[in-house]
């Protein structure tokens, strides 16, 4: 007798997470939580989240104990500067213009493809010790970080970045990089156009990215707005303030990641309101308040106009961290701060912009961002036996304000392991770091005089 399709067993799972619990959202994309849940994956992506009891005998290629632990879709750092962990400290208690101009952009002109892939590597093993699955970065060879992230295991969203003083052939550069890594490392990298800021990148040269943007299906990702006192001497210089410069420029008719926008007005609500494209903005809380900016990521408006905010880090040499747990607390705790008001935002609201908010940021909200069958199978595991989450009485605020980067045992990657029981299994950080500590005397070097672009807004 032929058995037929119905009749064969299905093949294992490639892995089952059991025994734990698991954040999921409901059709009202509001955030709860399955207690003794499993989570069978099978290539790479959710099968379903299920009662543990179910998946007593369901036959597997690698089954994880998960009790005790909550399970958590990976977290994005929607923007960052991956090789810039190699400055982690370069540069303390300056103003934004002093940082730039005195230390980081003299130090980057020294910048070699090693030095970059190093950082980015550095980078990424923090990262998935952290429980970040996916970054948003935005920096220069990015061919070096690239290879980072292929080696590493991890999801990225890539640019290479890009100034007006480089002439038509860094936008070039941005172009080929983009168009050559889209879909690579099976799918785990996708690209993006990435002009520095308004500052640093002509009227032009914007109107000619947002021309390729929408020739070659791309997305951008650019600084602007950053800061208060960017958007004034924007309105000074040219009457317009920089999100209706990249209105002007054609910019909100492509999709497109705004990277830190503490500096927008009320006057841009309706410009970002009526953009063609998807637009999204990423808050990277610990440096506005390192830098002593005196407004912060304007998250309830731009929510009200359908904006998504997602989460971030900035590059470790502003913020000394790629810890997206500390960001995720540190915006609720500015956003109640700014809006005088306890009750805004709540953990399950700060959850909710660290999961799917930050999956549509960087473009990914249909496939990242949540633990549902299709979804990819990015899951961070947390463990939550330490004194300092402990008793839990409310999971959400204890998952946002208690839980540390340390407390994370598990990262997992389109079903991969890359980390377990907080063994690091995909970077070699010892010969990273010893590699890295031999060439910082000439990457830190500023005798040169030199620098690569002005800091002067």
């Amino acid at each position: 007798m032929t058995s037929t399709p119905a009749d064969r067993p299905s093949p294992p799972s490639d892995l089952v997470i059991t025994g734990c619990t698991v954040l999921v959202h409901d059709d009202q994309e509001r955030i709860g939580f399955a207690e003794d849940a499993a989570i069978v994956v099978r290539d790479g992506a959710v099968v379903s989240v299920t009662p543990a009891s179910d998946t007593r005998d369901l036959p597997a290629l690698e089954c994880i104990d998960a009790r005790g632990q909550v399970a958590l879709p990976g977290l994005i750092n929607c923007h960052t500067h991956s090789p810039m962990a190699a400055l982690r400290g370069i540069a303390e208690d300056l103003p934004v213009g002093e940082w730039f101009n005195d230390y980081v952009w003299p130090i980057e002109s020294n910048l070699t493809a090693r030095d970059v892939e190093l950082g980015a590597r550095l980078a990424c093993a923090e990262m998935i010790r952290a429980g970040v699955t996916c970054f948003a970065d935005h920096y220069f060879s990015m061919e070096a970080v690239a290879s980072a992230v292929v080696d590493s295991g991890l999801r990225a969203h890539l640019g290479e970045a890009f100034f007006s003083s480089q002439g038509a052939q860094g936008r070039r550069t941005s172009l080929e990089f983009a168009l050559r890594h889209r879909g690579t490392a099976g799918g785990r990298i996708t690209t993006a156009l990435a002009p520095h800021a308004p500052y640093t990148v002509g009227d032009a040269d914007l109107a000619a990215t947002a021309e390729l943007a929408r020739e070659h299906g791309l997305p951008v990702h650019i600084h602007a707005a950053e800061n208060l006192e960017q958007t004034e001497t924007s309105l000074a210089r040219y009457g317009r303030t920089p999100v209706e410069i990249l209105e002007t420029a054609g910019l909100l008719d492509t999709d497109v990641l705004i990277v830190h926008g503490t500096g927008i007005l009320d006057r841009d609500l309706p410009v970002l309101e009526r953009a063609h494209a998807r637009v999204a903005v990423a808050t990277a809380p610990r440096g506005y308040l390192k830098f002593a900016w005196p407004t912060t990521t304007p998250v309830r408006a731009l929510g009200a106009i359908g904006v998504p905010v997602g989460l971030a880090t900035d590059g470790a040499a502003s913020n000394n961290s790629l810890d997206v747990w500390e960001s995720m607390a540190l915006t609720s705790l500015a956003q109640k701060s700014a809006e005088g008001d306890p009750r805004w935002l709540t953990s399950r609201q700060a959850l909710h912009h660290a999961t799917l908010q930050s999956a549509r940021a960087v473009g990914l909200g249909d496939r990242i961002g949540r633990i549902a069958p299709g979804h990819r199978a990015d899951i961070v595991l947390v463990d939550l036996t330490g004194p300092h989450t402990q008793p839990v009485h409310d999971l959400a605020a204890t998952l946002v304000h208690s839980v540390r980067a340390s407390d994370v045992s598990t990262t997992i990657v389109d079903g991969c392991v890359l980390m377990r029981d907080r063994e690091l299994l995909t970077v070699d950080v010892s010969a990273t770091v010893g590699e890295l500590t031999q060439r910082l005397p000439a990457l830190v070097d500023r005798g040169h005089g030199g620098r690569i672009q002005e800091y002067d807004t």
